[in-house]
């Protein structure tokens, strides 16, 4: 296994063409898809056709250091689902997103923020990078009590994107939180 990070519980590293399947499974639960999507999953050749290709091709513009990582519990081995820190599109490289996407089955263990805060940690140690933020809806309060507890603070509330669609709670928005990296010292 190509290992991205290591953390206490969990081995991140880069997804390859043969996790397609893993992606399918993670985005087809709608509970997992509440917040995005409304629940309803991503077709499956979306998946192989457009979204693991992009993911991959990532990894190339940002040399490896950037992009979407698979997440496993390091003692079972099991897919937990994954963790993204990169830069914007069209951003600079010194402020970057942080995000996770993880199987019902690994919610409540803690997997979000110890995965999130290990992040963090190279971000602001090994990538030079200066601020890291995240976005979430509103209403999504799990998603919002992790970024709190890797004390990253609230700095804009904003319409949800039109192309969202119907997601419940939708009317409330979306929140971006930040982190800088004087602040996370």
């Amino acid at each position: 296994m190509d290992t991205y990070l290591d953390t206490g519980r969990l081995v991140l590293r880069r997804f390859t063409a043969d996790d397609a399947d893993l992606l399918i499974e993670l985005d087809s639960d709608p509970a997992v898809m509440r917040y995005l999507t409304g629940g309803t999953p991503t077709a499956p050749e979306v998946i192989r056709e457009r979204s693991l290709p992009n993911i991959i091709a990532v990894y190339d513009r940002w040399n490896g250091e950037f992009g979407l990582f698979a997440a496993y519990e390091k003692d079972v081995g099991a897919f937990v689902g994954w963790f993204i820190l990169r830069p914007a599109r069209d951003g600079p490289r010194d402020e970057v997103e942080l995000g996770y996407r993880l199987r019902r089955a690994a919610w409540g263990n803690g997997y979000a923020t110890e995965g999130s805060r290990a992040l963090l940690g190279k971000a602001f140690t090994e990538l030079g990078v200066r601020t890291v933020w995240a976005e979430t809806m509103a209403v999504n309060h799990g998603s919002r009590h992790v970024m709190e507890k890797l004390g990253m603070t609230l700095v804009a509330t904003t319409p949800t994107p039109s192309d969202i669609g119907v997601i419940e709670g939708a009317e409330h928005g979306a929140v971006r939180y930040e982190i800088t990296k004087d602040e996370w010292r």
